[in-house]
């Protein structure tokens, strides 16, 4: 008797049950999607990218960035900014501003409540500030920093948030 064709359709249903595995629940595989609460306020992040106006091209060359986020209540709203390529010991002034670089309509919250930003050895800075507002879900929103205290309208580094993405 030939054994042959036997031991094949044994083993091609072996390995058929095998890979169907009939026996093995749908509810214990690994979650296709998974949801991660590390963090909640990625939906809500408006972000801006720092430069130097054209105009100063050559003499100041500053970079950085800006979020602003919801605060730690309903009633708050986080402020933060980065600066680089700044001349170390400079201070300057800044503020978010309602309105896009170049088109000023005021500043989001009381002026006296953004701490300059004192830039370090390597160029560097950072602030941040609550600001006792509501976070904003729409309209036009940009950061400004300003040359000095006792020039802040003369602007050395600009960005416009960008509302996220939904």
């Amino acid at each position: 008797m030939n054994r042959s064709p036997l031991l094949l359709v044994l083993t091609a249903s072996g390995l058929v049950t095998a890979a169907c595995n009939p026996f093995r629940s749908p509810f214990k595989q690994a979650p296709v999607v998974e949801v991660t609460t590390r963090d909640a306020n990625a939906n809500a992040r408006w972000n801006a990218t720092l430069v130097s106006p054209a105009s100063l091209a050559g003499a100041v060359q500053m970079t950085g960035t800006a979020v602003m986020t919801p605060g730690s209540n309903a009633g708050n709203t986080q402020v933060s900014v980065s600066l680089a390529n700044a001349s170390p010991g400079g201070v300057h002034p800044w503020q978010l501003r309602r309105g896009q670089c170049g088109m000023d309509d005021g500043v989001f919250g009381l002026a006296d409540a953004y701490k300059s930003l004192t830039v370090d050895d390597q160029g560097r800075s950072t602030s941040s500030v609550t600001v006792p507002l509501v976070m904003p879900t729409e309209g036009n929103y940009y950061v400004r920093v300003g040359a000095s205290a006792a020039n802040p309208e003369t602007v050395v580094a600009c960005g416009n948030l960008a509302a996220p993405s939904r």
